[in-house]
């Protein structure tokens, strides 16, 4: 009843702050060009079901089925990722046709434009070319209704039930089978990304199926046929679980006993409302304001639920927990969304936080570690590191309520202290040698210092006294920085850095993850003063830092396409590079700190289709610009200090604690005015940096008073 009652209070308060809707600002095409990889389609906030197109075309830019150049649809799916670097789902696709085509990928695929195309939150709509059939889409959490419009009569108007075909998997097993004239459900088992996924369905039609033709084995496309008049429409409810059909069907039961497609459409709209609002913004264009609240709207697809309305989901360990008594998610990007889209989430997200911790803490039971990469009940342990370590010290530094903070300790501990994942060699030598491992290892090493030091804080907390250990093994980066390269290097089990002989810092090898040698010196987000102290100087480290935007971009041949939107060799296009711009507050020189988080949101965002310069990873992008568009900034993995940039808001409003808000105001701001001549806390001058989690969560005022020159006085740290 508490969720229920925040909400109304948010969504109240959104539409009295404005005749026109947040939703009206959303443009779910940005991200849709280059190497952008969001989904397009409809969906509520952080829905298990994200219904919409999959395309004929594959290929890296349809890692979520869909890319603006693509010309090809084959159906209508009911699981997509969005702005993932790797490809899955596309689940249990549905295409409307009013003839007999091939039953193959391109046999049923039809040809669209984009101008007879339609997509807003909660709402996809899209004309085909074969039959000129108007498809339409909606959704709630857990359940899709597609809403099929057939310009002509025919007695064999079907739609192919298509269990074979998603997006860069191969599948295991289907069943599809009739219940009766109106109902069909089924299975689907596949193999991909997602080791073993599995999803239930349970579809009802609003008219009479006139026939049914069931799958092959060697064929597994379903057909149901109707009977239709000219401009009549057939309606489909298309219920998800992961747990079995009958579930499916309560869900739909639960989430929409009714056939209204318009009322459903509406309450999604709303929906999205509600939840834009947890940050009302002002701003003076409305390119800045479809840019921040289309980030918003990219930020809030995911975690996705992955449980049914009473409380049932499966488990890591294959087995069906019933009625857990939390929400439970999936969709985990944590090597990507640890680093700014955790941080806002504390922020505008606290009734989820509970079931983040619960979520991954049981996930820690059922496969015996945090996870690193969860997908649909599957650890894919894509990526490096331990990253869901820093997001659960956040909440417990945070003093977030509603789990055990010692139990959490415990399994950031126990995820740290494994063997596998070349961890065994962290407890031996304190990195991961070259000579040991089989690549990656600068990576790899630096990520799993952070998530000590994250560990670290967290166990001090709670008076673990093996806080000391990691905040101590945390350190052990200094080994790696070569003095003479200044820069990150690996070193061999004997403690030497690897002989390259034409070494280039701007060429990737196979010790960095997706990044180079430029990129990852500065991994070392928990401890900036102590990354200065590797160098001779304090200047001499600003001077590296200066020529790390001034570098050569040329990144070498065999560069993974993901470093990309690059300044130099600084790549805002990939993750590692996120905080490396707010690092000139801790050095006295916040003013370089403002000047580029400037130019990257004016230069590297924008509100057209090819508006990211570079994969969306489930939110982390848009919440570097949603914090970054407030001025704000946490850098340190875990804890609340959220350094301070140079915001692009006239005013946010973010709904706090005890129905208060805590108010961003920028003064004098323009396009030239980049420069923060002083800023203001509660009215008061602010001599740090930074502010306080504790310090939003209290309620009050941030005023920025902005210049168009550097304002070049020190700051303490």
């Amino acid at each position: 009843m508490k969720r229920i009652a925040s909400i109304s209070v948010l969504f109240a308060l959104a539409i009295t702050a404005t005749a026109q809707r947040l939703t009206d600002y959303v443009d779910p095409m940005i991200g849709s060009g280059d190497h952008g990889h969001v989904f397009v389609g409809a969906n509520v906030p952080q829905g298990m079901v994200n219904v919409g197109p999959t395309q004929l075309e594959e290929g890296w830019d349809w890692c979520s089925g869909y890319h603006q150049t693509g010309e090809r649809i084959i159906g209508f799916s009911h699981m997509h990722l969005s702005g993932t670097g790797c490809a899955d789902l596309g689940d249990i696709t549905l295409m409307p046709t009013l003839q007999e085509v091939e039953l193959s990928r391109e046999g049923v695929s039809s040809t669209y434009s984009h101008e007879r195309e339609s997509v807003r939150p909660g709402y996809y709509s899209v004309i085909l070319d074969r039959g000129n059939i108007k498809c339409e889409m909606t959704a709630t959490k857990r359940v899709a209704l597609h809403k099929y419009t057939f310009p002509r009569g025919s007695n064999n108007a079907r739609i192919i039930i298509n269990l074979k075909d998603a997006v860069s998997d191969e599948l295991q097993q289907a069943r599809v089978y009739q219940l009766n004239e109106y109902t069909v459900a089924g299975y689907r088992l596949s193999h991909g990304w997602a080791n073993r996924q599995q999803v239930y369905f349970y579809m009802q039609f609003s008219k009479p199926i006139h026939n049914f033709l069931s799958p092959s084995i060697d064929n597994p496309y379903a057909q149901a046929t109707f009977e239709v008049g000219p401009g009549d429409d057939v309606m489909v409810k298309v219920g998800l679980s992961p747990v079995n059909e009958m579930n499916a069907l309560q869900n739909i039961n639960v989430e929409m006993p009714q056939w209204d497609f318009d009322a459903v459409r509406e309450r999604a709209l709303e929906n999205w409302d509600v939840e834009l609002s947890r940050i009302k913004a002002t701003f003076r264009t409305d390119r800045e304001r479809r840019i921040f609240y289309t980030a918003m709207y990219h930020f809030l697809y995911a975690p996705v639920v992955w449980g049914d309305c009473n409380g049932d989901y499966m488990g890591s360990d294959g087995r069906v927990y019933r009625d857990a008594g939390f929400q439970n998610y999936t969709i985990w990007s944590l090597w990507d969304t640890y680093r700014a889209a955790h941080p806002l989430a504390t922020l505008i997200l606290r009734d989820e936080l509970r079931d983040y911790a619960q979520t991954m803490l049981h996930i820690y039971k059922e496969q015996g570690e945090l996870p690193v990469w969860h997908l649909m009940s599957n650890e894919t342990y894509c990526m490096v590191g331990c990253p869901a370590v820093p997001v659960l010290a956040d909440m417990v530094l945070k003093g977030v309520e509603g789990f055990d903070y010692q139990e959490a300790v415990d399994a950031m501990k126990a995820s740290l202290l494994k063997d596998n994942r070349q961890l065994d060699h962290m407890k031996n030598y304190g990195y991961i040698p070259w000579d040991q491992s089989s690549g990656e290892v600068v990576a790899k090493t630096l990520e799993y210092y952070l998530a000590d030091w994250s560990c670290g804080k967290a166990a001090a907390k709670v008076g673990d006294k093996d806080s000391t250990y990691f905040l101590t093994r945390c350190k052990g980066y200094k080994k790696m920085f070569d003095p003479e390269k200044q820069c990150m290097r690996a070193l061999s089990k004997a403690g030497k850095f690897r002989d390259e002989p034409n070494f280039n810092p701007c060429h990737q090898t196979r010790d960095y993850t997706e990044g180079n040698p430029w990129q990852y010196t500065w991994l070392v987000p928990h401890d900036i003063p102590g990354l200065v102290s590797c160098f001779p100087s304090q200047q001499a480290f600003i001077d590296r830092l200066d020529a790390l935007f001034e570098a050569d971009a040329d990144l070498g041949e065999g560069a993974q396409p993901d470093i990309t939107g690059l300044i130099g060799q600084y790549a805002h296009g990939n993750e590692p590079s996120h905080h490396i711009l707010y690092i000139y507050n801790y050095v006295g020189q916040p003013w370089k700190t403002q000047q580029r988080v400037r130019q990257v949101m004016s230069e590297l965002y924008t509100d057209q289709p090819a508006g990211l310069c570079g994969n969306e990873d489930v939110g982390q992008m848009s919440a570097w610009y949603i914090l970054s568009a407030m001025g704000l900034y946490q850098v340190e993995p875990c804890g609340g200090k959220y350094q301070l940039g140079s915001p692009v808001v006239e005013e946010a409003v973010i709904p706090v604690k005890d129905n208060k808000t805590f108010t961003i105001r920028s003064h004098g701001n323009s396009d030239k005015a980049i420069y923060v001549k002083e800023v203001r806390l509660n009215g008061k001058p602010l001599t740090e940096t930074y502010v306080t989690y504790d310090d939003i969560m209290a309620g009050g005022t941030l005023d920025f008073y902005m210049s168009t020159k550097p304002v070049k006085k020190s700051k303490k740290k």
